[in-house]
């Protein structure tokens, strides 16, 4: 019941990280797929090559997901090439990260442009597709605890994903009559490219072996969780939020200060 063979699918930032173990996992069920990417080529053609190479079916569309044209050519190139769309994940996103006080507002409004409005511009585009069929289909918003955690520094991200999950919500609820689910992922700190842009090796490294679970999420666990919410034995699920975070919003911090409290300590 897992199988998603002979479904058709867009993953939008699908050339790195996150989005890379989606399509793969997606293909690796069965699931034919667009492999999204902006400024990647090369590294969407090897996303494409392991697909194929899982047993899947994928090529790979160019599109800049902050420019509203640029996504509605994606999802109509998208049609054309897979004959229909069944799958819409949103996985493309953008931060920069800067205190309030100091932030670049060109920086701040492209964390927008492709965070949240990407995002919208994907749902509402594929939605179209999805409602004329009149097959049904499922939505998948990656979005982040960041929607709920007010991070320091990343006060865009924080709201660009607060929106995604409102938007995912919001769209589960208008969608279902037309037989099309919604839902939410939010994944924890998960070893991709876009972390080395913060945090050097030595930190990923150093701050992994804190948290719960001992290590950062792999980009393939997430795109499991995609699998899991597009398969048919889900079909009851919609407008809910799967975290996948190893425990990261847990008070496992808390559990360190009653480690090193001394014997005897009040």
């Amino acid at each position: 019941m897992t199988s998603l063979t002979g479904k058709r699918a867009i993953v939008s930032g699908a050339s790195r990280g996150i989005g890379r173990g989606i399509a793969i996992q997606l293909a690796r069920a069965g699931a034919e797929v667009i492999v999204n990417f902006r400024g990647h080529a090369e590294e969407a053609d090897e996303v494409v090559a392991k697909c194929h190479e899982v047993g899947g079916k994928a090529h790979k569309i160019a599109a800049d997901l902050g420019i509203q044209a640029d996504v509605e050519r994606l999802v109509a190139e998208s049609v054309e090439i897979m004959g229909g769309l069944d799958i819409v994940v949103s996985n493309a996103a953008y931060s920069d990260r800067h205190l309030m006080l100091e932030s670049d507002l060109d920086e701040f409004r492209k964390t927008i442009d492709v965070s949240m409005w990407g995002a919208f511009y994907l749902i509402r585009s594929g939605a179209r597709v999805m409602v004329d069929a009149g097959n049904g289909g499922n939505m998948v918003v990656i979005s982040s605890p960041h929607a709920h955690m007010p991070i320091p520094g990343a006060m865009a991200y924080n709201m660009a994903k607060a929106a995604n999950d409102q938007m995912g919500k919001t769209a589960a609820c208008e969608l279902a009559p037309h037989g099309i689910r919604v839902n939410i992922i939010h994944p924890g700190w998960t070893d991709t490219p876009g972390e080395r842009k913060f945090f050097s090796e030595e930190t990923l490294a150093q701050e992994a072996a804190k948290l719960p679970m001992g290590r950062l999420g792999a980009p393939e666990e997430i795109g499991h969780g995609v699998v899991f919410l597009c398969a048919p034995n889900s079909s009851y699920i919609t407008g809910s939020t799967l975290t996948i975070d190893g425990g990261i919003q847990l008070p496992w911090r808390e559990m360190y200060r009653v480690k090193e409290k001394p014997a005897g300590a009040q």
